[in-house]
């Protein structure tokens, strides 16, 4: 089971509420059995959670029918939202049992953007540029290189590639600055980040980021070294 799509963001139309399917039969017992994961509220699932499922409920349960109806709700909207968020993963107890991989959070967030409009009083550019906020920030949060977030992404279309690709771009020239307000840091002798942020009229929380940030890619860049090294 796979909660993502290699499909090209582009805004499509919702499905009338009247043209709807009904509930699956299995995702109305799941729901009722599992309210924490399938309930009003869902939650990112386990890897395997497919076999979990079996095992619970043994030949209770249709095996192909189970398998449409992890498919039907790993597609809808309110599966992909809560992989988008980057919720960890839940095992059938409603435990978290481990985070959600940076490229099936792309993924969604991807789906997402596929299957809505802009906002209202949105242009279709500037929902654009939100979804490449939202990468870029996700990027910034996986502690991978671009080289490693590109490959775990495994992009397979142009267009969804360009656009994660402009996102990174413009993380790069935020790391840029954030490298340069680390290098006037330490050069500056200021006593705290607090003090920095004073002398030149910044904001500490601002300053704190960058520092933080700054520091995120010099222990990328030591671990590669270490890498290399070994």
């Amino acid at each position: 089971m796979t909660d993502h799509t290699t499909s090209a963001p582009t805004s499509a139309t919702p499905v009338p509420a009247a043209t709807r399917r009904p509930p699956h039969p299995v995702l109305e017992q799941l729901g009722r059995d599992h309210p924490a994961l399938f309930g009003a509220t869902v939650q990112p699932l386990k890897r395997g959670i497919f076999q979990d499922l079996l095992a619970a409920y043994g030949e209770a349960m249709d095996k192909a029918a189970l398998k449409t109806a992890l498919a039907i709700h790993t597609r809808s909207i309110r599966y992909l939202q809560a992989v988008a968020s980057g919720a960890p993963r839940h095992d059938l107890q409603g435990q978290v049992v481990e985070a959600t991989a940076p490229e099936h959070v792309l993924h969604a967030m991807l789906e997402l953007f596929k299957r809505r409009k802009p906002r209202p009083g949105e242009t279709p550019e500037q929902q654009q540029e939100r979804l490449q906020r939202r990468i870029a920030q996700l990027f910034a949060d996986s502690n991978l290189t671009r080289e490693a977030f590109l490959e775990r992404a495994q992009l397979k279309d142009p267009a969804v590639l360009a656009t994660v690709e402009r996102a990174l771009d413009a993380q790069a020239e935020q790391d840029a600055r954030a490298e340069a307000v680390a290098r006037s840091f330490a050069a500056s002798g200021a006593a705290s980040p607090v003090a920095f942020a004073q002398m030149y009229g910044m904001h500490p929380q601002a300053v704190q980021r960058q520092l933080t940030r700054a520091a995120q890619l010099q222990a990328q860049r030591e671990a590669a070294a270490a890498e290399q090294a070994d």
